[in-house]
Formats: C-alpha cells, structure tokens, sequence
C-alpha cells in the first residue's frame, strides 16, 4: 500500500515538472509572440486607417512580413451584381484582345479582373462559352490579380488603392504588340506607373514605376496578389491538388488547400529569390512569378471578413531618391495549364519548377513521360485515341520478355496439374508436406507459382500513370476518339440500361454501364477464363466476379483508361494464346467457360 501510495505522488510530481516546463518553455514565449505579432498589426493597421490615400486592404504589409499575419481586409465591400456582365459595365475599362485571350482591366483599381479563355469551351460543344477565368469584385465569383505598393508603417504617403482612377497613356487596347500604361498622380509629387504586356499565350509582364518629384528620398515595398472569393467547385478527388500552391528555393513545392486556410490561418514560407505562387484549378492557374534572382516574401491567407482565400507576396524595399524612378516588375500567369507551353516558360523565364503547376502525382516518373509519348503520336496521327493504342503497344513491347517469362511459367504449371493433383490427394490430411513436395516441384520443373501476378504488377502502375495523365492533362480534356466517344477524359456516356440510347431514359449514374467499360469486362473474363480455375471454392467465386465488379467500378472512369484496359486485356490474351500453343499446352477456353455451366457432382461426403 505505501509503495502504490509513493508511486501515485512520484507520477504527480512528475506531471507538475512537465505542465511547469511546458509553461515556461514552450507556451509562454509563443503568447508572447501572438502578443507581439497582433500589437505589430493593430500598428500597421491603424497607419493604413490613418494614411490619406486608399491603401489596398489586402495587401501584405513590410512592417509584419515575418510574423505570418497580412492586413484584414476593409469592412466594407463593394456593391453586388445580379451577373458578371453588370459588373464588368460598371466600371471604365480597357480591352485585352490576343490570340488566346479576352478580357479588359479595371481603370478603378488598375485590376486585371476579366479575362476569357478562347481556345477553351464549358462543354465538348464549340458554341458552348468560352471558359471564364477572371471576374471582378462585386460579380457573383470574383476573382483577380492586384498590384501596387505598401509603406512602412507610420509613413504619410498616398498610395493608389482598389478605390483609386487611373489613367490611360497612350494605346487604349492591351494586345501582344502594344503595352498598356496606367498613371496616377498622387497629388504629392509622386506619380505612379502600371505597365502591362502580354505575349500571344498567358503570361503577362506587369512593370511598376513610381517618380519621385517631392524632393524627398521615398521608400516602398511593391506587392502582387491573387484573390479569390469563397471555395470554387472542385472536383473532391485526393489524387488532384486544387487549391494555393507555390515553389519557394529549397522548400520546393508547397500545397495549400483551402479548407487548410479556413481553419488553420495564414501561411508564410520563408522569403526566397526565387519561386512563384498562385492559385490552381484543374485545368486553370493564376500565379504570380517575381523575377528570379530578386527576394520577395510569399504569402497564402483567408479573410474571413470577405471570404477571400488570397495568395500575394511582398518584394524588398525600394529607394527612391528625389528626382528620380523607381522600378520593379514581375510576370502573371493566368490561362491554361499546357503541358508544353509550361515547359517553355520555365526554359525561357528560368522560373524555378514551373511544371509543377500540373499535379503529375506520384508517379512523376512515369506519368509525364507517358503523356510525352502519348502527345508524340498524336502529332502524327491527330487522334489521342489512337496515340493510347499504341503507346500501350510500346508498353507491351518493353515488358514482353517479363510477361513472356511469366507466361511460359505459366504454361509449366498447367502441363503439370496432374502431378500437382497427385501431390493433393497424396497428402491430404499433411499440409506442410504438402507444400514442401509442391515446392519441389516447381523448383524441378523451373516453375515461378507467383508468374501469373507478375502481368497484373506490371499493369498497376502504368495504370496509375495512364489515369493520372488522362485526369490532370488539359490536352485530354473534350479530346475525341471515334464514334460516341467525344472525350477521352470523361467516362463513356452511353448505357447498357437504356439500351445505349434507344429508351429515352437517363440512367444513374450507378447504371451508366456503357460500351467501353462492357468490352473491357469481357476481356477480362476471357482472361481470366484462358487459365484453370482454383481449386478453392471461394477463389473460384472471386476470379469468377471479378470483371463483373470492374466493369462496374471502371464505368465511371475516363473513357480513354477503360479503352487502354480493354485494348491491353486484348493483347495479353493474344499473347498467353500463343505461348501456350508453343509450349503445347491446350488453351481451354471454351472448356473453362462451359464449365460454369455444368451442374456440379456432389462429393462423396454429401451422398446420404
């Protein structure tokens, strides 16, 4: 008793020194720290309340930039609009016309919030509308890009702010071959300069200026953000990352979803020189790229307030000495995630990682040198379809000898069932011995009893790969094969329930059972079927419901992944055919599939 009474108050005791430390070395000084980062805020905030001009809310701040916290949004927000297009008239504009892109820049605010993707469709429809990437504050989803400039805290400087005019020097349109210049004089000496351009894809240029005619030396921090209003519709699938994102140096490549944000606060990495951060969707990207070599501080936040999931970074200080300029710039990528064309800016604008804007996933090293072939072929036979059909040759073709081996394996082991059987019943009622002569026997015959695993291992990861580059790859996207199929990369719309079409009735999507993923079952049964079935009844019952189970499952797949199943099912059957024609074992098909057909015998134990 007094021993179990001693340990009692030894634990304790214990467990004051812990809760103590704890207290001392850990929680105290991080309350100190929060203390100390709010005070530094409700600072900051209070300069920008009291400076006379209309500093932009959102922007981060230089006097908190490392303690993880950005400056709450205004109270106030902008008035609401019944539709984009009422917004988007409220305001004067000027027109961006390219190639690939529409839209306009706000002059309140010298935003670029309206931008259109032309190559690009809501549906396989063509006069479907063109995919909307951009829309302004007070739309029904706003989203933007933001630039301007922050002063330290306490500076009585007039800074342009989502509130402010601007105005247009020069061309009125922003095309490839002519900038647009926006100006704003302070009223103070300081004249401000926004210069867009953009080439004949997605990337725009933005250069900021700022002469200093006050006659006193000016310092400034310039910024750049992405915001966006409320959690768009996401696809909810784990193997796809859409959210903020960035690569910072070192630390690579940081993910952030939203959910993360909401629940969890702001994220600052440490400042790099060199990286870029944004926001993803699946198919779309706005990201903001500082120019490599100068450091900036990056930063992903929600307010609450607005519901802005926001993604900005802070550069270092700029000097401006009196009678002179001040100049930064950096680039914008806002349009989609081509594979190719993502490749290209990160050779041409030495942007650190650039390709990783595509979720590649896991297997990065098989999935986008799959899309590189499957891509290769499309450029010579214009159809992706096909390019998967052969890629799936080429694959089959590089793992012919391991799936000739385990075929052959195979094979052995079929002209050896009588043996095996004789084995069984010999020792019947001894399991090890059992094994121990069977293993025997495979290392006699040189037989591999895991050989027939090896065809589907090999299939698993290129399977991975195969989905992951019909899912992420915007190439894919309303990608036609032929006939029905007018998108590789969404499941197969006809079903076997309404007759493929012919009973005016839409399944759901339990039964949207189409064509490609019927084809792709059979093949697979017919597989399965072209070897002996086991002899343990529930194995039997497994391999016998297994491509009824697919079937069903991979019908909600891509339609291109249940065609390159279907299509490699086919060529692994031709192949096992032969090879066991050559090592003169008889394929027993029909016999495996009339056998299920058959009325079995009771065993001698069941007769009465």
């Amino acid at each position: 008793m007094i021993s179990e009474n001693r340990n009692t108050i030894l634990a304790i005791v214990l467990s004051l020194i812990v809760l103590l430390a704890w207290q001392y070395f850990y929680a105290g000084p991080q309350l100190e720290r929060q203390q100390a980062a709010l005070q530094a805020q409700q600072e900051a905030e209070a300069a920008q309340q009291s400076a006379p001009g209309g500093v932009n809310p959102d922007a981060p701040t230089p006097s908190v930039a490392g303690s993880g916290t950005t400056v709450a949004p205004s109270a106030t927000s902008p008035q609401g609009f019944a539709s984009r297009e009422q917004a988007l008239s409220a305001t004067q504009r000027v027109v961006i016309d390219t190639p690939r892109l529409e839209g306009s820049i706000n002059l309140t605010g010298g935003r670029l919030d309206d931008l259109r993707l032309k190559d690009y469709h809501e549906t396989v429809d063509r006069s479907s509308p063109t995919i909307v990437l951009f829309s302004p504050t007070g739309s029904p989803n706003p989203y933007y890009s933001d630039y301007g400039w922050v002063a330290d805290a306490g500076a009585s400087i007039t800074l342009p702010g989502p509130d402010t005019i601007w105005s247009v020097n020069g061309s009125s349109d922003l095309t490839p071959s002519t900038p647009l210049t926006l100006s704003w004089d302070n009223g103070e000496g300081l004249v401000f300069n926004r210069t867009f351009s953009v080439d004949e894809n997605y990337m725009f240029d933005v250069t900021q200026s700022v002469t200093n005619n006050s006659g006193d030396v000016v310092t400034l921090y310039p910024y750049g953000l992405i915001a966006r209003k409320g959690i768009p519709e996401t696809t909810g699938i784990w193997i796809l990352h859409e959210g903020l994102l960035g690569v910072f140096g070192e630390e690579g490549l940081v993910e952030v979803d939203y959910s993360d944000l909401e629940e969890d606060g702001p994220v600052r990495p440490a400042a790099v020189d060199r990286g870029w951060l944004g926001i993803t969707d699946k198919y779309w990207a706005a990201t903001l790229i500082p120019t490599p070599g100068q450091e900036f501080q990056p930063g992903f936040s929600y307010a609450a307030q607005s519901g802005n999931f926001q993604a900005d970074y802070l550069g270092n200080a700029v000097v401006v000495p009196a009678g002179g300029v001040g100049e930064t710039s950096s680039y914008l990528f806002a349009g989609a995630k081509e594979t190719n064309l993502l490749d290209a800016y990160e050779a041409s604008l030495s942007i650190e990682r650039f390709e990783l804007l595509i979720d590649w996933g896991w297997f990065y090293f098989l999935t986008k040198p799959m899309f590189y072939a499957i891509d290769f072929l499309f450029h010579y036979f214009g159809n992706f379809g096909v390019a998967i059909l052969l890629v799936t040759v080429i694959i089959k073709l590089f793992f012919f000898p391991l799936a000739n081996k385990s075929y052959v394996s195979m094979s052995k082991m079929k002209l050896v069932q009588p043996q095996m059987t004789e084995i069984r019943e010999k020792y019947a009622d001894d399991r090890q011995k059992q094994q121990q002569a069977l293993m025997e026997l495979y290392k006699k015959e040189k037989i591999n009893p895991l050989a027939g695993c090896l065809p589907i291992l090999i299939q698993i990861p290129v399977f991975f790969a195969l989905y992951k580059v019909l899912f992420v790859t915007i190439e894919m996207r309303h990608a036609p094969f032929f006939g029905w199929i007018q998108d590789l990369s969404a499941p197969d719309p006809t079903s076997l329930f309404n007759l493929f079409g012919l009973i005016p009735w839409d399944p759901p999507q339990l039964l949207m059972l189409g064509v490609w993923p019927l084809i792709m079952g059979i093949t697979m049964f017919v597989q399965m079927k072209m070897n002996p079935a086991p002899p343990d009844p529930t194995q039997q019952m497994i391999f016998t419901w297994m491509p009824v189970v697919f079937t069903f499952m991979l019908a909600s797949f891509p339609a291109g992944l249940v065609i390159y199943w279907a299509w490699n099912n086919s060529l692994s059957i031709a192949q096992q055919w032969v090879i066991m024609s050559r090592q003169g074992v008889k394929v027993e098909l029909w016999d495996n599939i009339g056998s299920m057909f058959k009325r079995k015998k009771p065993a001698a134990d069941d007769k009465s």
